[in-house]
C-alpha cells in the first residue's frame, strides 16, 4: 500500500480485527478558559476554535470538561442545562461535519436528571455520549449535590477505531480505563477540570505532575492512545492549571499544552502504536473478567453480610 506523505490526505489501513483507521490522527487539544454560566459565549468560542483547528488540518478537536457551561455551575444548573437535542448543542454537533469534535456540557435528561456529559460528534451527528460516572463531592468539589451518576463506560466506533471517554474523576478509579480497554478502546479521551495544587518542581504543579503520571501509566498499561484536555483560567477563586497532554500507547508524550494560559495544541496519534503495545504487553491478553466478576460478587456478599 502506497501512502501520501501529506498529512491532510488520509491513508487507509486495516488492523487485525478489520477496523479501518487512518494512518495518523491529527488531534487538536483545545485548552480553553470557559466563562461560568455564559453558554452563548462559550459556544461561540468552541465554534471559533473548531474552525481554527480544522483550518490547521486537525481531524479531531477535544475540549475540556464542561467547556460549554463552566465548571462550578451549582445553583446555575437549571439555567445552563441543555437536552442533547437543544439547538445550541446541535450547533456544535453540526460543526463536526468536516472535523470530529468532543465537547462537554450539563445535560438535562427527559426525566430532568442532570449529568456532566461529553459528546463525540462526527459527520454532523452524535457518535458517542459519556455521562460522568464518578462525581467528586469532597473538598472544593460538590458535584454529587447537583448531578446524577452516569451508568457505565462504553466504547463506540469512529473513523479512527474504537473510542472511549472518561471525564476527570472517572480516571481516579482504575476500573474505568480497564473497562474501556476491555471494550476495545484504541483511543481514550479525557476531558477534565483539574485545579492547580502545590508546586512539586519548577515545571509542574503537584496536581499536574500527578495527572501526567496517571495518564502515562494508563496508556502504557492498557495500550491505548490518550488525549487529556484540561481547562485553564480562574473560576470563583479557583485556578485551573491547563497542562493538557497527548500520550501514545507506548507512554510517549506527543504534545503538551502550557500551564495557566489558553492554547490550541496539536498532536499526531499513530493507531499502529496500539497494535504494537498490545503485542508487547500481556495485560489485556491475560485479563480475567469472569474472575474479577466472581471476586467482586464475593466481596459484595461479604460486605452485605457484615453490614458494610
Amino acid at each position: 500500500m502506497q501512502c501520501s506523505a501529506l498529512r491532510d490526505l488520509r491513508c487507509e489501513g486495516t488492523l487485525a480485527r478489520g477496523v479501518s483507521v487512518t494512518e495518523r490522527i491529527r488531534v487538536a487539544l483545545a485548552q480553553i478558559r470557559p466563562l461560568l454560566g455564559e453558554v452563548s459565549a462559550n459556544l461561540d468560542k468552541h465554534l471559533e476554535w473548531i474552525e481554527t483547528a480544522r483550518a490547521k488540518e486537525a481531524e479531531l478537536v477535544v475540549f475540556p470538561e464542561l467547556g460549554v457551561t463552566g465548571y462550578q455551575v451549582q445553583d446555575l444548573t437549571l439555567d445552563v442545562a441543555r437536552p442533547l437535542h437543544h439547538p445550541q448543542i446541535q450547533r456544535l454537533v453540526r460543526a463536526s461535519t468536516n472535523v470530529d469534535v468532543v465537547f462537554s456540557f450539563v445535560e438535562e435528561s427527559e426525566s430532568h436528571l442532570f449529568y456532566v456529559t461529553a459528546v463525540y460528534a462526527s459527520g454532523g451527528e452524535v457518535a458517542g455520549v459519556h455521562r460522568k460516572v464518578y462525581l467528586p463531592t469532597y473538598g472544593m468539589f460538590d458535584e454529587g449535590r447537583y448531578f446524577a451518576h452516569g451508568d457505565g463506560f462504553r466504547t463506540f466506533s469512529t473513523r479512527f477505531g474504537r473510542v472511549g471517554i472518561m471525564i476527570c474523576e472517572d480516571a481516579w478509579h482504575p476500573s474505568s480505563p480497564n473497562l474501556l480497554a476491555l471494550g476495545g478502546a484504541d483511543l481514550v479521551i479525557l476531558p477534565s477540570n483539574s485545579p492547580a495544587r502545590s508546586v512539586t518542581d519548577s515545571r509542574h504543579f503537584g496536581s499536574q505532575a500527578f495527572w501526567r503520571q496517571l495518564v502515562q501509566t494508563y496508556a502504557q498499561i492498557f495500550g491505548f492512545n490518550l488525549a487529556f484536555v484540561n481547562r485553564t483560567g480562574f473560576e470563583d477563586g479557583v485556578n485551573f492549571f491547563g497542562g493538557s497532554v497527548a500520550v501514545s500507547a507506548a507512554g510517549e508524550f506527543l504534545a503538551e499544552a502550557p500551564k495557566i494560559e489558553e492554547a490550541l495544541v496539536f498532536a499526531e496519534f499513530d493507531p499502529s502504536a496500539v497494535r504494537r503495545a498490545r503485542y508487547l504487553s500481556a495485560v489485556l491478553r491475560d485479563e480475567r473478567p469472569e474472575f474479577v466478576r466472581r471476586e467482586l460478587s464475593r466481596l459484595i456478599r461479604r460486605n452485605e453480610e457484615d453490614g458494610l
